[in-house]
């Protein structure tokens, strides 16, 4: 007797996993192994040399105030500058309080400020869509961290700002941001640290332990403030006010407001919001460094959240 043929099953493979695939497939997205590495390693190198610092000297509060020091200048030139000033232009800056923000924003390791402001104006016109750097429905991770592990496929960031290419201190910063960034990101802090006492605490605490810190504070705005937290204002996206991440973002958790208004100066409208970004820009507007700092009427904010509230009792 001849054995009975093996049958053949079709697998069935659930839409949603399918479309990913496809997704995947088509997009053929390349691994950016320069930011992959350094993401990657850079928590491994900060918890290795942070162990051998504290072994070797304990806790010593001059270290610990300059990683604190650092973490401060770099995040809030970040969002004061890279953001709210370069990518919104919520208010106009002198060159002076703009070179700051370009060397300080570069030892945060985020990218250059042409780059970085590029890809956010994208986000802000493409949120929640396939054109979105960091859309959130790709998922948490890829909002995250994940998209800076592959190469740039969107054709828009091939076409940076005019502004932005026109902006002399920008385009400087772009060209000499690794200089830039090494020199203020490393070398400057362990400097310090050195005449601390410790110039491997320096490296440890302000430098490499200090770039992961603020590395994700920035990361959770595109993916924790996409998830959790509440609409108050707009629910035409997935933006969400988080006042847990507001304190570890310099105000930037103010996220749904943001994104309904975003060429406000402020994220935190009103005065007891945790803001430090915001209040940076008004005291540096008294002294006339900065100035034109953009602010949404109060008329339109209320309009905003009367309408949120108002669909709260609609008939389902």
């Amino acid at each position: 007797m001849k054995p009975a043929p093996f049958e053949t099953h079709q697998v069935e493979i659930p839409s949603e996993i399918s479309s990913e695939i496809q997704s995947i497939k088509k997009e053929k997205l390349a691994i950016d192994w320069l930011n992959t590495l350094f993401l990657t390693l850079t928590p491994v190198a900060a918890v290795i040399l942070s162990w051998i610092y504290f072994k070797g000297h304990g806790l010593e509060i001059s270290q610990i105030l300059l990683g604190i020091a650092f973490y401060f200048i770099t995040g809030i030139a970040i969002t004061a500058g890279y953001h709210r000033l370069l990518s919104h232009r919520a208010y106009r800056a002198g060159n002076i309080v703009k070179f700051l923000y370009l060397i300080f924003g570069a030892a945060a390791y985020q990218n250059s400020a042409l780059k970085w402001s590029a890809d956010h104006r994208i986000h802000h016109r493409h949120v929640d869509g396939d054109k979105d750097p960091y859309n959130i429905n790709k998922g948490f991770f890829y909002a995250h961290i994940g998209w800076i592990f592959f190469k740039d496929q969107n054709t828009e960031t091939a076409h940076y700002p005019k502004d932005l290419l026109n902006d002399k201190l920008v385009m400087w910063q772009h060209r000499n941001y690794y200089t830039i960034a090494f020199i203020v990101g490393f070398i400057l802090p362990t400097i310090i640290g050195y005449f601390l006492g410790s110039a491997l605490g320096g490296l440890a605490l302000a430098g490499v332990l200090r770039i992961v810190f603020v590395h994700h504070c920035t990361f959770f705005i595109n993916s924790l403030c996409h998830v959790v937290g509440n609409r108050p204002y707009t629910d035409s996206n997935t933006a969400r006010d988080s006042y847990v991440m507001a304190f570890f973002s310099y105000g930037e958790g103010y996220h749904n407001y943001h994104h309904y208004f975003p060429s406000d100066y402020r994220n935190g409208i009103r005065w007891y919001h945790f803001d430090p970004t915001k209040w940076l820009i008004k005291v540096l507007s008294f002294v006339g460094l900065v100035k034109d700092l953009k602010k949404v009427p109060e008329k339109l904010i209320l309009q905003a959240r009367a309408e949120m509230q108002s669909k709260k009792f609609q008939p389902i």
